[in-house]
């Protein structure tokens, strides 16, 4: 499984944080995969994360949809975009993006 994957990278301690930040949030669910572990709510999914050889991605599952006032979401598909963090969380910007992210789906 990914999950313990990322929990023997090199950026283990980068990803329980992010992970820490993630489950903080109210009603949000974690689901370990074979090659990703996701986070949702009731009303969908808001992220998946892994460890990367740089660091940690959060793949925002409706990125496409969100500002980016960051200027850091990279990617070009109809749906996803990705916040790398290297390491180092930028805390203000991971819950910027959270919060956007749990928004986009209350609106379904």
């Amino acid at each position: 499984m990914q999950f313990d994957k990322d929990l023997q990278s090199a950026h283990k301690d980068l990803f329980l944080k992010a992970r820490d930040i993630l489950l903080s949030y109210k009603g949000i669910v974690e689901t370990k995969k074979e090659r990703i572990t996701t986070y949702s709510n009731e009303k969908g999914g808001i992220c998946h994360m892994r460890t990367m050889p740089y660091g940690i991605d959060f793949g925002f599952l409706k990125g496409a949809k969100m500002e980016d006032k960051f200027g850091v979401l990279t990617g070009k598909g109809k749906a996803i975009r990705v916040l790398p963090q290297k390491a180092e969380l930028d805390e203000e910007v991971i819950n910027y993006y959270i919060k956007q992210a749990i928004e986009i789906n209350a609106k379904k």
